[in-house]
C-alpha cells in the first residue's frame, strides 16, 4: 500500500466518448475491469463508467446525455478523447482558496456534487496552459 499523500493524488483520467458501452469494450480488451454501475450526473448532463487502474487512479468514460451538454459540445469541437485530469484533495474548500490566491481561475464559485458523491471543481484551461483539471474531495 502506498503511503498517504500530503496534498493530492491522481484520481482519474476522464475520456469523452460517443458511446459509453462500446468504449467500455475497448478498455476491457486491454484488461481493465469496469464497474457494472453507470452513474448519471444530471447537473453535468453525462453518464459515467469507471475502471480502476491501480489503488488510486481510474479511467472515467463520459458520455453526454444531452446534445447541449458540456461533453457533447466538447466532442463537437475537439472530437472524442482525453477531457480532463482529476486530482483528489483532502480539503477542497482550502484547495479552492489556495488556487485562487495563486491566480488560478475556477469554473465554479464553490464546489459542486459530482460523480461518486464527490465535491468537485475545475481549474479553467486558460489558467493551466490548456489542460482542464478537476479537483475532487470524496465525501464521507
Amino acid at each position: 500500500m502506498l503511503p498517504e499523500l500530503e496534498d493530492c493524488v491522481l484520481d482519474h483520467v476522464a475520456l469523452a466518448v460517443n458511446d459509453l458501452e462500446e468504449s467500455v469494450k475497448v478498455y476491457e480488451a486491454l484488461g481493465l475491469k469496469f464497474s457494472e454501475e453507470r452513474e448519471e450526473v444530471p447537473a453535468q448532463k453525462v453518464k459515467t463508467a469507471f475502471a480502476p487502474i491501480d489503488e488510486n487512479g481510474h479511467i472515467e468514460l463520459l458520455q453526454s446525455t444531452h446534445e447541449d451538454g458540456p461533453i457533447a459540445k466538447y466532442i463537437d469541437k475537439k472530437g472524442p478523447g482525453i477531457h480532463h485530469l482529476c486530482f483528489r484533495v483532502k480539503d477542497i474548500v482550502a484547495k479552492e482558496e489556495e488556487l485562487r490566491s495563486k491566480g488560478f481561475r475556477l469554473l465554479y464559485e464553490k464546489a459542486q456534487v459530482g460523480a461518486g458523491n464527490c465535491l468537485v471543481n475545475f481549474i479553467h484551461p486558460k489558467s493551466t496552459g490548456g489542460a482542464l483539471i478537476e479537483i475532487s474531495e470524496k465525501q464521507k
